[in-house]
């Protein structure tokens, strides 16, 4: 049967891209396409065997692109990790979609082309699948239904008052004493907990099936059924001599109800990050307009309004400071906890608070695209994310039901051929049932990685995605540039040498005039010398940059190079440069009209943090190898006093990302921080990628983890975060494995009552989630 599709298409330059994706798309088997260069776009024919993604890889293989479209839905009804398996199953069967479902997060993530699929018919395919979903809104974190959950507890109470004479029955049998409670007494309250407070159970179980898998509901129904039903027979028939064991079906469904209401109090706790920080922006504003002052909600703020903020009130917008001075709390984009002046001409964020002072700000960015903003995006798309350590479980995770379904019928059948009594039988099949439990798999990575992302955000530290969280327990390397990262980034002229009759007001100013397009460090402190001064820039023209070594521009009249001596003015200045170079000077050279004109002396101070923060990372088994463009002297004197025994100098821009693979290819992984555009190849070469918030966009994009900080602290405290979440991982898993693992054989061969095996299968998943809140006392270990 032929499908028609149409997808966007970015990239098209001409009518002759048109013309070769048409021909592209063409050759592909059963597939007739018509691209249209003024829309933009293809109508794409499928009928061969050629689907949606072979047509989007034949796009990308001849140089365009389709672009992507992602939406994110609350998912209701999900009972255990096999029902974010079969919900994620019946997505990726979707044309052209690829989705991940969260268990913990109760959500699914989906990404297709642009236009291809809608938010209705991912909702469609949802509840065909036997669950409810709705759209979840960008910056919305997912509600937690007090109501719901009070509704729960009510039923949990009412469950418990009917089981608590059962288990008095028990605890009578135990003790030589029978029918303490008269059977049909049993029967009544063990069927009123079985058919009211139990029915959700069978509507889970339902709706499971009647989608096509089988869940945590189907294993409690069967169970707590075959319990229930073999008592009611006997009680119905008066079978005297028969055991009843209504308490194991009542006290189940009770155990069960108490686990999942613990549960989810546990996993509301590990997803506050989300509402901590959307609690931080207001939700109003001070605004001038008209020369009046009024409240303004969040939401009707645009770009270029005047705010006023007065003390100990939250920012409300991203932004430049137009009048006023304070100091401003920006624990939540930094981590650190000391407050920062902001004074006019300063930028400022939504989210921070005004500790002391008044602000008039005229904002740059509001709503949902400010920095704030930014950061909920990221730590929602982080936590939603699976790591790679999740796919064992899952992939048992969508046999489970099945396979224990299995055993508790081998169980069954071989019991009574042992034993030769049905009701022991019954009873050994029922524990298998109910101890058997895919919740702890599904839970056990989803809750840490949610903890661990949220513990980052709130220290400055942004993952990408739970890979990335994965990946950097594994660095066992760290490339670092010096300059921005070791040390302050804000280097100063300290020495002016003039030569060949050149004073130092002109060596500077010519220098500063030819520096003044340039916006490396260095450059930045000529400019900020030739202020201090107080002398004037002359025109320029003729501006001109040679990477990794320096500029060329003609100033006013002259001819003038600034930058590396061996460049700037080959075969002269070394010797003096030299000198300075020994005192752990980085030495830039002046030449004018091809005449050495001076040498001028920059000193960038080492972040008091960096040598700790080397320590540390040394003491966790990684090493720390600084990259620098500086020369031999300055980059072996900066090494040292860090105690970084491995180092390389005169490395240029280019040369970072061939320094990466190098590393690599000698077996390590390589993690790489960096925060200019030149790093941006050297950071997709790493196999971890630090970026800092304050550097190019180019090197974020690029990066696995930012880092709102511009410290190398932060860098051993994400690694420090991830170890730290891995090893929750680990032992969470290992604890669902064991589990299950020693759970249902024991089970199998009657050593667990079926009420101890349905408290155990209820704590379990709550042991697992309470291990992962035990990653908040996660602390950075500052010196």
């Amino acid at each position: 049967m032929n499908k028609e599709i149409s997808l966007p298409i970015t990239g098209m330059s001409c009518a002759a891209c048109a013309t070769r994706i048409e021909k592209v798309l063409n050759r592909l088997d059963g597939v007739n396409a018509s691209v249209n260069f003024a829309n933009e776009s293809a109508q794409v024919q499928l009928g061969g065997q050629a689907g949606v993604s072979e047509v989007i890889s034949a796009i990308a293989k001849a140089g365009y692109a389709v672009p992507a479209q992602t939406l994110t839905l609350a998912i209701e009804g999900m009972t255990c990790a096999a029902c974010a398996t079969r919900i994620e199953k019946v997505l990726n069967k979707q044309a052209g979609v690829e989705a991940t479902v969260n268990i913990a997060t109760e959500t699914a993530t989906l990404r297709f082309p642009a236009g291809q699929f809608s938010a209705d018919a991912a909702i469609a395919a949802v509840r065909k699948a036997g669950y409810g979903a709705r759209l979840q809104e960008e910056n919305t974190p997912q509600p937690h239904d007090d109501g719901a959950l009070r509704r729960s507890w009510w039923a949990f109470g009412f469950a418990a008052l009917l089981t608590l004479p059962l288990m008095v029955e028990m605890a009578a049998m135990l003790g030589g004493r029978h029918e303490a409670v008269p059977r049909m007494w049993q029967f009544a309250l063990a069927t009123l907990v079985q058919f009211t407070v139990g029915l959700r159970f069978y509507r889970g179980a339902w709706h499971a099936l009647r989608g096509g898998g089988a869940n945590m509901d189907v294993l409690i129904v069967l169970g707590t059924t075959m319990a229930w039903g073999y008592s009611a027979v006997v009680t119905l028939a008066g079978w005297q001599h028969a055991h009843l064991y209504f308490e194991a079906s009542a006290a189940i469904i009770t155990l069960v109800l108490l686990g999942k209401l613990l549960e989810a109090r546990a996993k509301g706790r590990t997803a506050g990050a989300i509402a901590e920080l959307l609690a931080l922006q207001p939700k109003t504003a001070r605004v001038e307009r008209d020369g009046q002052l009024l409240d303004v909600a969040i939401g009707d703020l645009v770009a270029g309004d005047i705010v006023i903020v007065r003390q100990g009130e939250p920012l409300p917008v991203d932004g430049k400071v137009e009048d006023g001075n304070a100091a401003i709390d920006e624990a939540m984009l930094s981590g650190e906890s000391a407050p920062v002046n902001k004074a006019v001409g300063d930028t400022v964020y939504a989210g921070t608070r005004n500790i002391e002072g008044m602000l008039r700000i005229r904002a740059s960015a509001t709503g949902g695209a400010t920095q704030l903003a930014d950061i909920v995006r990221l730590v929602a798309q982080a936590q939603g994310s699976k790591a790679p350590i999740q796919q064992l479980a899952d992939r048992i995770s969508s046999v489970f039901v099945p396979v224990v379904v299995a055993i508790a019928l081998v169980t069954f059948f071989a019991t009574v051929w042992w034993t030769g009594s049905w009701a022991t039988a019954l009873m050994h099949a029922v524990a298998v049932l109910v101890i058997a439990c895919p919740c702890a798999l599904g839970l056990a990575t989803p809750t840490a990685v949610m903890v661990g992302v949220g513990l980052g955000a709130k220290r400055g530290i942004l993952f990408r995605n739970a890979e990335a969280l994965q990946r950097a327990r594994e660095v066992n390397l760290l490339v670092v540039d010096k300059t921005g990262t070791l040390t302050e980034g804000k280097p100063a002229v300290t020495d002016v040498l003039p030569q060949n009759g050149f004073d130092v007001d002109t060596v500077v100013q010519l220098a500063a005039s030819a520096e003044a397009g340039s916006e490396h460090p260095l450059a930045r402190a000529v400019l900020a010398h030739g202020e201090a001064l107080g002398l004037s820039r002359l025109s320029v023209a003729d501006f001109a940059v040679a990477p990794g070594h320096g500029v060329a521009a003609r100033v006013g009249e002259r001819t003038v190079r600034v930058g590396v001596p061996g460049w700037a003015l080959p075969g002269h200045a070394l010797a003096e440069a030299n000198a300075l170079q020994a005192r752990g000077r980085t030495v830039i050279a002046v030449a004018v009209d091809d005449v050495f004109a001076g040498l001028i002396g920059i000193v960038d101070t080492v972040r008091p943090t960096s040598k700790h923060a080397v320590a540390q990372l040394q003491a966790a088994g990684i090493e720390v190898v600084m990259l620098s463009g500086d020369n031999e002297a300055v980059a072996a004197s900066v090494a040292q006093s860090l105690g970084i025994d491995r180092y390389r100098s005169g490395v240029k821009p280019a040369d970072k990302a061939e320094a990466v693979q190098a590393f690599r290819a000698e077996g390590k992984v390589v993690a790489m921080a960096g925060d200019g555009i030149n790093d941006a190849p050297a950071l997709a070469a790493a196999d971890v990628s630090f970026a800092m918030r304050t550097g190019a966009d180019a090197a974020i994009e690029a990066a696995d983890v930012t880092l709102m900080h511009n410290d190398l602290a932060h860098i051993a405290d994400a690694l420090s975060l991830s170890r730290a979440t891995m090893r929750k991982i680990r032992q969470n898993l290992f604890f669902a494995f064991a589990y299950n693992v020693l759970g249902i054989p024991l089970a199998a061969f009657g050593l667990l009552n079926p009420v101890i095996a349905g408290a155990a299968m209820a704590a379990s998943s709550v042991s697992v989630v309470s291990n992962a809140l035990l990653l908040k006392r996660w602390s950075a270990r500052r010196g």
